[in-house]
Parts: C-alpha cells; sequence; structure tokens
C-alpha cells in the first residue's frame, strides 16, 4: 500500500485531443461511447488500445537506452550476463531483453527519482514520501491533489505549486542549497532538510514530465 506516481505516455504528435479524450473516457469522466453504425459500444479494452497505440513512452523522454537499438543497453545486458551464474548463453539473455529500456542509464536524471519504489520502474516517483512526510506543510488541497491521475498540464501546474512551497520553507530555513541536490540531504526523515528535499524533489520530477507532455497515474 502507499501512493505513486507513474508517468503516463505522451501523445503522437496530431493524436492529443484524442488522447485527452480516451483519458477521460477511462477515468470514468466520459462515458463510453457508441460504435459508430452500432448500438453497441466499445468495450474498455478496445479503447485502452488505442490509447496505447497513439502514445509515446515515458522512457523515451528520459533518453533511456533500449536493448537491441543501443551500443550502451546492449553493454548493459552483457554486463549483467557476466555477473550470472551463466546457464543461459549471451544470445538468450539479449532476446529476453529485446526491447528493454535500461532507466538506470537515462540521460534525463530529472525524470528518474531518488524517492522509488521497490515495485515499481525507478522513473516511478514514490508519492507516498511527500503525503506521509510534507502533508502539513502542503495543506489540504495539495494533499489531496497528490492521489489524483493528472494530464500534463495539471502535472506541471502541480508541480509549480509544490516548487512555491519548497522555495518558501528552504529560504525560511536556510535551505536553498537543496534545491539542486539529487541524493537526499544526510540528516533523519522527516526533518525539515528532509521534508523539503522531498518537496524539490517531487516539484522537479512533476515539472520536468509536465513540461515534456506527460501527465502522472496515481497507484495508491
Amino acid at each position: 500500500m502507499g501512493l505513486d506516481w507513474r508517468p503516463l505516455g505522451k501523445p503522437k504528435p496530431g493524436y492529443k485531443d484524442r488522447f485527452d479524450q480516451l483519458l477521460r473516457i477511462l477515468q470514468g469522466i466520459d462515458p463510453i461511447p457508441v460504435k459508430p453504425d452500432s448500438k453497441k459500444r466499445f468495450t474498455r479494452e478496445e479503447l485502452k488500445q488505442e490509447w496505447f497505440d497513439i502514445q509515446l513512452p515515458s522512457y523515451e523522454t528520459i533518453h533511456a537506452p533500449m536493448v537491441g537499438r543501443d551500443p550502451e543497453a546492449d553493454a548493459w545486458v552483457k554486463a549483467q550476463y557476466e555477473e550470472s551464474d551463466k546457464s543461459d548463453s549471451l544470445d538468450y539473455w539479449y532476446r529476453h531483453y529485446q526491447g528493454y529500456y535500461v532507466i538506470e542509464l537515462a540521460k534525463e536524471t530529472d525524470g528518474v527519482p531518488v524517492y522509488i519504489s521497490e515495485a515499481q520502474d525507478e522513473n516511478v516517483f514514490r508519492g507516498k514520501f511527500l503525503t506521509t512526510f510534507c502533508e502539513e506543510l502542503i495543506g489540504k488541497e495539495l494533499y489531496e491533489k497528490a492521489w489524483k491521475t493528472l494530464t500534463a498540464d495539471e502535472t506541471l501546474r502541480y508541480g509549480e505549486e509544490l516548487l512555491e512551497v519548497a522555495e518558501q520553507l528552504a529560504t525560511r530555513h536556510n535551505l536553498t542549497h537543496l534545491k539542486d541536490q539529487h541524493m537526499p540531504p544526510d540528516a533523519e526523515v522527516g526533518t525539515m532538510p528532509s521534508k523539503v528535499h522531498i518537496l524539490y524533489s517531487a516539484a522537479r520530477w512533476l515539472i520536468f514530465y509536465g513540461k515534456n507532455g506527460h501527465g502522472f497515474e496515481a497507484d495508491a
């Protein structure tokens, strides 16, 4: 249990309106439409597949190398193989990882948070850190927003709102040096330096994905 923010794909060029429409339908905000020239409605599975077909994955936005396409990803597979018991061949390993994005080698680190869940991909932000340690700092409205799936524009705005809170607290407590620090400070979790760093990290992650056309799914 907890809360994870999973970045959504972003619409391919020319598909933003349809992407947003399908997202509203899949969220239950808009009704499932009837098929043209038919009395039957689309199934959720059909609409979800169309939604996936018209989006680009967040892994491309963070420039994570892909096995079978990028040499550094292929080298990563070989390194994993060398550390294994080698019960399977290297060729098997390449086939197994074909198309796999190696997030730990991503070049856009703002989209790869330090606050993560071991059960999720490395570019998923562990929102539970924010809701557990920063609730009293961000107020009811921003706390409740953390539990909602947001569009790209909403994600960007949310990041800006959290950044404003972080800046105010950092200035008040002489912690502005934490703004660009990726790793957590050498402070106990739950102290003000820790909370400010969580806020800065959450804001940075949200702004990165929002600016690049990605919303996020709140997975609780």
